[in-house]
């Protein structure tokens, strides 16, 4: 029976495992004793493991920050790294988020492509590599984090207590594969004054702020014309009520990666738009759209550049308010070619403004392999061999993944071109022909790295 015979016989016991930890909220919560990112993660790499040793696999839980299943034998180790941990589910679905459910030819659920899917994918060609009665003489290894979306931790919990890997890849990102990712810069604007009395929108640093509830004083603007300047914002809907002497506003954008920020609706930034074009002066509004705004390049901050694998991206994505004083995220992805000083010296004479201030919280660096290198080529390869597509070429990405944590991995996968498939938003999908010919791409994958 061919590879592709074998693949579609095991898809119904394929898609219920996947079934199995789609049904885990695994969002990260307060920490618990050995649970070190909550009850959700914790119980689905539990879950994980369960199903690698019901398919033969040798199992490892790693104190809940992440596991791992492996087959083979040797000093090396060919890495496959996903993650178990989603962002929260959010709002608007059509299904629901924790319950796989198939409409046509895909299945929705949180996780199904960003990463518990590809999770099982790997997992499923580990097992028809093995089945074939190939014996590798590296060990073969599918490690389940539970922090990626997060920060990553799981990664340098995995650094202190095993084995470097010597090559492999990630399926948390994009076909044909990733050869470079960009840098990330995260900061927080803080208002000084501000006349709004209440703010809060977001869910998560990583995606765009797509929701976002304002409260102002009446008085300070007619409503009329406070809803006149929404309506000429990119806003999907918004709602404004007052009482009590006080004018609330919902707005309602649209989520998106923070890698791809032009691709969402940034409420917070359409509603501080809208409050200074209706005539509501505020001094933290003005610092706002004068420092953040809803453009997604950073031209607010001095922080506009571009290379040849794209422009830098700016994504506010949380929006709060404590104790009278508003706080913004902002997930930056920067170009490979600027360096930690130019970004510093560059966003330094924007960092205080009468509205606000700006605070560098972190700088890391980007990651990036010759076009040319063996692993590069044994992924890509891969993905011709199976697809026929050679149209679309390795690329450079904004997002950041497990490569920049674990050595001698790229991302590969399992997101094929020009598809959007809702990660980090509602009804995110998976398209079943597309996934059942990824777990091929992973198979021969696994045996060009053998190769190496």
């Amino acid at each position: 029976m061919e590879i592709k015979e074998q693949i579609q016989a095991l898809s119904e016991e394929i898609f219920g495992n996947l079934g199995r930890l789609v049904r885990y909220d695994s969002k990260a919560s307060e920490a618990l004793p050995g649970k070190p990112f909550g009850e959700g993660p914790a119980a689905v790499l539990s879950e994980a493991l369960k199903i690698a040793e019901e398919l033969g696999f040798r199992t490892v839980n790693l104190d809940n920050y992440c596991g791992y299943a492996e087959f083979g034998e040797g000093r090396e180790i060919i890495g496959i790294a996903g993650h178990l941990d989603i962002v929260p589910a959010g709002d608007g679905w059509h299904t629901d988020p924790f319950t796989m459910t198939r409409i046509g030819d895909r299945y929705y659920g949180r996780g199904t492509t960003d990463d518990k899917g590809p999770v099982i994918a790997g997992l499923y060609a580990m097992k028809l590599l093995r089945d074939s009665g190939v014996k590798p003489d590296k060990r073969i290894r599918l490690i389940m984090g539970c922090n990626e979306e997060t920060g990553s931790r799981c990664m340098r919990h995995y650094n202190e207590v095993e084995e470097e890997l010597s090559s492999g890849f990630t399926p948390d990102g994009s076909f044909p594969c990733i050869y470079g990712e960009k840098g990330g810069m995260a900061m927080k604007a803080e208002s000084k004054k501000t006349k709004i009395l209440d703010m809060h929108g977001g869910f998560v640093f990583n995606a765009v702020c797509h929701q976002c509830t304002t409260v102002i004083p009446a008085g300070e603007v007619p409503k009329e014309a406070l809803e006149q300047a929404l309506s000429e914002t990119a806003l999907k809907s918004f709602s404004v009520t007052e009482e009590c002497g006080k004018i609330s506003i919902f707005a309602e954008g649209l989520a998106a990666h923070a890698s791809t920020p032009l691709l969402g609706i940034n409420a917070a930034g359409c509603t501080m738009e809208a409050l200074e074009s209706a005539g509501f002066e505020d001094d933290f509004v003005k610092f706002y759209n004068d420092r953040i705004g809803t453009k997604c390049d950073g031209s607010g901050c001095g922080l506009k550049y571009e290379d040849d694998y794209g422009p830098l991206t700016f994504n506010n994505g949380i929006v709060s308010m404590k104790d009278g004083v508003i706080t913004c995220t902002l997930d930056i992805r920067v170009p490979v070619i600027v360096g930690k000083e130019q970004l510093l010296s560059s966003v330094k004479p924007y960092l205080e403004h009468q509205g606000g201030t700006l605070t560098v919280l972190h700088i890391g660096e980007p990651l990036f392999y010759p076009r040319e290198s063996p692993l590069v080529d044994a992924l890509y390869s891969a993905y011709k061999e199976v697809t026929g597509d050679t149209e679309h070429e390795p690329m450079v990405i904004g997002g950041g993944t497990y490569a920049k944590s674990l050595k001698n991995i790229i991302a590969f996968g399992p997101e094929m071109p020009d598809t959007d498939y809702r990660i980090h938003n509602a009804d995110e999908f998976l398209i079943i022909p597309e996934y059942l010919k990824s777990i091929e791409v992973y198979l021969r994958a696994i045996e060009n790295l053998l190769k190496i």
